[in-house]
């Protein structure tokens, strides 16, 4: 089944990444562009993967500006994941992606932000100016808070990055948790298997300082284990 269905995911992943430069040229940067883009990928990727995706809860607030915290897996987040963007939010991904043909230049144009993980003094300052989108444009934030691929193994450790903008905005840091890819999911067959994901109650960050971080991030980190063993068990059963 892979040897159909890999050919086809990825004409559809560089036709909808060319689309959609043509599209964010006209809109260039527009905070709202990683959502469509994101929905059209998921809509229409999932089903190529045969993939069930089973949404227990999530709130498309328009008006909630927060840091979304999320689990990496692997490249297949793209397209799980997409499903769930909230209005007006961008994302902070690795440099190397601007290098990919087409999606690199698409997920520019639509607002996102490059983290260069090698230089920590440019990796700061641009989580500064996230923390300024944050607080001055209603714009919110999705971030992969473990920093790399976790391949559906164990929650890895949360960077620390995602809570000291959470602080310094003063806006509330959301988890969403994802199932895990690996333990349940078959992609050489034809309905590939289901997953899971889920929003967890808003962590409120008014009063906190950056001397919080640490606690802040070891809370969200707890019960994000928690939730995604949760999430597991119940896929499993279906």
């Amino acid at each position: 089944m892979l040897v159909f269905r890999i050919p086809l995911v990825i004409t559809f992943f560089l036709f909808t990444a060319a689309l959609g430069i043509l599209i964010c040229l006209l809109r260039p940067f527009n905070p709202d562009n990683t959502r469509i883009f994101a929905n059209i990928y998921s809509k229409y990727g999932l089903k190529l993967l045969g993939i069930k995706l089973i949404i227990e809860s999530f709130s498309f607030k328009k008006e909630h500006t927060a840091v979304y915290v999320v689990n990496h897996q692997d490249n297949l987040d793209l397209f799980v994941c997409g499903a769930v963007v909230p209005y007006r939010t961008v994302t902070v991904g690795k440099k190397s992606l601007k290098y990919l043909p087409l999606f690199g230049q698409l997920y520019w144009l639509a607002g996102n932000i490059f983290i260069d993980r090698k230089n920590s003094d440019k990796s700061a300052k641009t989580l500064d100016n996230s923390t300024l989108a944050l607080q001055k444009e209603n714009t919110s934030i999705w971030v992969f808070a473990e920093g790399t691929r976790n391949r559906g193994n164990n929650i890895l450790p949360f960077k620390s990055g995602a809570f000291r903008m959470a602080i310094e905005a003063q806006v509330p840091v959301i988890p969403i948790c994802v199932s895990s890819y690996k333990k349940n999911l078959q992609l050489n067959q034809l309905n590939s298997g289901s997953v899971r994901i889920n929003e967890l109650p808003a962590i409120p960050t008014q009063g906190l300082t950056l001397s919080d971080t640490n606690e802040l991030r070891e809370k969200c980190w707890s019960i994000m284990k928690d939730e995604i063993k949760r999430l597991d068990q119940e896929t499993y059963k279906t």
